[in-house]
């Protein structure tokens, strides 16, 4: 059997199934394999990069559960993968990359020359850092055992991507059917789920239980773990507050116990609970400095730390912490139970003390603009109510007003590109967790970010998903902007001065989809309402050329419960 169908027969075997490339010459064997297959549901997209996201956006979808390809071809076609390989590996995706490359007799080897083959470019190396495995493929017998081992990696522990290169020649060649068949029954091998130790959790008890005002943070890899929306049901018996991380907010349902978003951007009621208590309990949370603010030492003043995480490395990495249990957020759901001893000491008035600054928080921090992304975001909660949509945010301040404001229920996500915080993440992602779903995918974004990936409203009116598209667009790059505000006497280089974008609304209009212009309030609960009736592309576009800061927010050097504006 050709090396490439034996591939497409592999991939579809381990319920590989979507395909997201831009083609090129060295991978016309796969997508032609890809194609003759049937099984797969093959996307061109007009970059790799979007490509890339694209493949995220199915893993994102399938929590993790489900893998998809990006395919590349040599040279210009693997580099521009590289910002979605980053993503990947920086947010816990797994995904599969695949990338073209020269025939083995072109490449240059170890003479000291740039180049031999044209667009020949060694991709392993380039990639090493951001991978869970990277390997070139010199001869074909090797060929489904590295994808074997590649796809095994991608799905175990703590996830992430996996890249093999093909040469053009490897492709061609005929593996003996015997042997692709009994790479096609050999089932993946996944690592079990790490077990927090007995120890550690007899130490967590007696913590929890004298805990009088315990609090519990939901990061990012917690998200995707089976377990938690049982366990957050069980502390909302329980009536023990938590909060997440922007990353765990992805996947957080918000109940009467959820106060919010912790860190820099975080709402202020979460910040001042995380300040306050005196237990906090950290799962699948790295604690950058978007989450501690600037002063590591000063985080969760008052309370004992326990973190817990499936990378051992990350464990008092920025803060120490009084109890560090290495295991995975599953393991840890399914050997910690909750029940309504678990925190038996806490103070009765501390989940209402919250909720009581939760309620005088909810007020609009911009009463001063024509259009509040507050207000954006309550009738947008309001008008999907019931509906299963995942939100998709790209970065800058759309992604903060985004994240302090959306409140998700049963069947909604929402999916944030959190390490990497790449601009142009969020229309190619929503393109791939659209076409793999029967479900409404929003994408929220702003003129900048829009603009790094634009050429995908043609994708987007080729296969004519039900995607709506949000853009903030405050014509200039807004967070930036801010910071230049702060701390170079107002001086907007690049981000006012010398920036430019185009009508979004006519843009859209030139690619076939319908799109809506919104200046004022009365104009918004239209354009809203149109996004929950439409089940066709379409574009929103919301004028709002002053909205270039994000409130609450941290200044370097403050305090998590310092945030400006400062009120009462």
């Amino acid at each position: 059997m050709k090396a490439s169908d034996a591939v497409a027969r592999f991939l579809a075997a381990h319920d590989v199934q979507h395909c997201f490339e831009l083609v090129g010459g060295m991978i016309t064997h796969l997508l032609d394999s890809f194609a003759q297959d049937g099984r797969f549901t093959i996307v061109s997209m007009h970059h790799e990069q979007a490509a890339a996201f694209a493949a995220e956006g199915v893993a994102r979808l399938h929590q993790g559960r489900k893998v998809a390809v990006a395919l590349g071809t040599s040279g210009p076609g693997a580099t521009n993968l590289m910002t979605g390989i980053g993503s990947c590996w920086l947010d816990s995706v797994p995904c599969l990359f695949i990338t073209g490359q020269v025939n083995t007799n072109e490449m240059k080897g170890d003479r000291a020359i740039r180049q031999q083959g044209f667009q020949e470019l060694d991709i392993i190396p380039m990639v090493m850092s951001i991978t869970k495995y990277a390997a070139r493929v010199a001869n074909a017998n090797d060929l489904l055992p590295q994808l074997h081992r590649a796809l095994s990696l991608a799905r175990s522990g703590r996830q992430g991507p996996v890249l093999i290169d093909i040469p053009n020649d490897v492709q061609r060649v005929d593996i003996p059917d015997a042997e692709v068949s009994r790479w096609l029954e050999t089932p993946l091998q996944l690592e079990a789920g790490l077990a927090p130790r007995g120890h550690d959790l007899e130490a967590l008890r007696e913590l929890c239980g004298t805990a009088r005002q315990p609090l519990i943070c939901f990061g990012g890899g917690a998200r995707w773990a089976q377990s938690m929306p049982s366990w957050i049901a069980a502390l909302e018996r329980a009536g023990v507050p938590y909060v997440s991380t922007l990353m765990g907010h992805e996947r957080v349902v918000g109940g009467e116990h959820y106060f919010n978003m912790i860190g820099t951007y975080g709402n202020r009621e979460a910040n001042w609970a995380l300040q306050h208590c005196d237990l906090l309990l950290v799962i699948g949370a790295r604690l950058d400095v978007r989450q501690t603010g600037a002063d590591a030492g000063d985080f969760a003043r008052n309370g004992r730390v326990v973190q817990i995480d499936i990378d051992e490395a990350q464990l008092n990495n920025r803060v120490e912490a009084d109890l560090a249990i290495h295991c995975d957020a599953e393991s840890f759901f399914q050997h910690f139970p909750v029940d309504t001893h678990t925190f038996a000491s806490q103070r009765a008035q501390w989940a209402q003390q919250l909720a009581e600054l939760r309620l005088r928080h909810t007020r609009d921090e911009y009463p001063d603009w024509d259009l509040s992304p507050g207000t954006v975001f309550a009738r947008l909660n309001r008008a999907m109510q019931g509906k299963a949509v995942d939100y998709v945010c790209d970065v800058g301040n759309h992604q903060m007003w985004a994240a302090q404001g959306l409140r998700i229920a049963q069947e909604q996500a929402v999916h944030y590109s959190g390490g990497m915080g790449a601009m142009g993440f969020a229309l190619p992602t929503a393109l791939g967790i659209a076409r793999s779903s029967n479900r409404k995918a929003i994408v929220i974004t702003g003129d900048g970010s829009l603009q790094i990936n634009s050429q995908e409203l043609d994708t987007l009116h080729r296969l004519q998903l039900d995607v709506a598209i949000v853009v903030m667009n405050n014509h200039s790059l807004g967070m930036v902007k801010n910071f230049q505000d702060m701390y170079f006497d107002g001086r907007n280089q690049s981000t006012k001065e010398g920036y430019s974008c185009p009508s979004f609304v006519e843009l859209a209009r030139v690619y076939g989809i319908d799109s809506v212009l919104v200046r004022t309030g009365a104009e918004l609960e239209d354009a809203i309402q149109a996004i929950a009736e439409s089940s066709k592309p379409l574009l929103v576009e919301l004028v709002m050329p002053y909205a270039t800061e994000c409130r609450p927010r941290l200044a370097f050097g403050k305090k998590l419960d310092d945030q400006y504006p400062l009120i009462d």
